[in-house]
């Protein structure tokens, strides 16, 4: 081909394309949404999927719901595949999900233990026989809470920037400053300053400016501040887990840590990373992995594509091949390593 032969191309129009808004706000109507009663109250469990396949359970983190934690990640291309064979619950913390009316001033809000044992009859209510858990922040530990005291309900976990120890001081008092100016005064800047710092850590302006808008926008108008320093309270009180390694091969069946397999996700820039490095060293060696997703801190919304791939992969792990069909991206930049003694 002639070297000259782009000489006669000329560009005649340019059409500009703008992308879909990132949406905080229900948009799936292939979810259903119903009330399960619980021995406080009820809460709200959203259900997507066929109920006739394999359950995938979630639940969400502080300041957030299934709709602005999961929302997202299960309509990302390569978890949309997935949903062709599993049923995903999605758990609202009380008074957590969108448009929630404001909880009475003598409502006592559950502890995390509580929390827990109403999952039960969430399986009860659908008549789930055993689950696949998938939890951030304070909603892995009540699905790590529930797996310790049911294991034979949990075939596997997935857990994401999750803390198994009690709150320390420096975090007791951040946040129980935050539960009383929530009180009192809604949400101030010192609380969305904490709730960001909380999911994507530090450096949050620096990366990906429009997502953090999201969430920063999300936070000030769409939270009732009122029932979130209900559910802060219940996760500064938290007890620690009590997750004992064993170390004799012979032995692990019966020390007292999660039995069910566990894959511990973190990103590089969460102020969590530290916490997950403790929960997996008290986790059992033969059934455990830690993964570090690097240049993120909130990975479902910020690296999809590696969570996803790591999922599927576990998922396969626990004999669901052919249920996980191929996702269309190798994941790249994620480091993982198998527990260690």
């Amino acid at each position: 081909m002639p070297s000259d032969s782009m000489d006669d191309i000329e560009l005649k129009k340019i059409d500009l394309q703008i992308p879909t808004v990132r949406s905080m706000s229900r948009d799936d109507s292939s979810v259903s949404e119903e009330r399960v009663e619980v021995a406080k109250g009820s809460i709200l469990v959203a259900v997507q999927g066929d109920r006739t396949k394999p359950a995938i359970l979630t639940y969400h983190d502080l300041g957030l719901n299934y709709i602005s934690s999961f929302q997202a990640f299960f309509n990302y291309i390569d978890m949309r595949a997935l949903l062709d064979n599993f049923c995903v619950y999605h758990v609202n913390a009380p008074g957590q999900e969108e448009g929630a009316a404001p909880l009475p001033d003598d409502y006592e809000y559950p502890t995390m233990d509580e929390l827990a044992e109403q999952l039960m009859f969430v399986l009860s209510h659908f008549g789930l026989h055993h689950v696949i858990g998938l939890g951030v922040g304070a909603g892995g530990n009540i699905l790590a809470r529930f797996a310790l005291a049911n294991p034979e309900k949990v075939e596997a976990l997935c857990l994401i920037n999750v803390v198994s120890t009690q709150a320390g001081w420096i975090e007791w008092g951040y946040q129980k400053m935050n539960a009383r100016y929530l009180r009192s005064k809604g949400m101030t800047q010192g609380v969305l300053d904490y709730l960001m710092w909380h999911h994507f850590g530090r450096g949050t302006e620096e990366r990906n400016h429009d997502l953090v808008q999201v969430y920063r926008n999300y936070f000030e108008r769409q939270v009732n501040p009122s029932n979130l320093a209900l559910f802060i309270d219940a996760y500064v009180r938290r007890t620690d887990l009590k997750l004992v390694r064993e170390l004799e091969p012979n032995r692990r069946k019966d020390s007292a840590t999660l039995q069910m397999p566990v894959m511990n996700i973190t990103g590089s820039l969460s102020p969590h990373v530290d916490d997950t490095v403790t929960l997996n060293g008290r986790l059992d060696p033969t059934n455990s992995s830690w993964m570090k997703i690097s240049d993120c801190g909130m990975v479902l919304e910020e690296q999809p594509g590696k969570v996803a791939e790591a999922f599927r992969l576990f998922l396969q792990g626990q004999g669901y091949g052919k249920s996980c069909s191929p996702v269309s991206t190798p994941m790249q930049g994620a480091s993982s390593a198998r527990t260690m003694s």
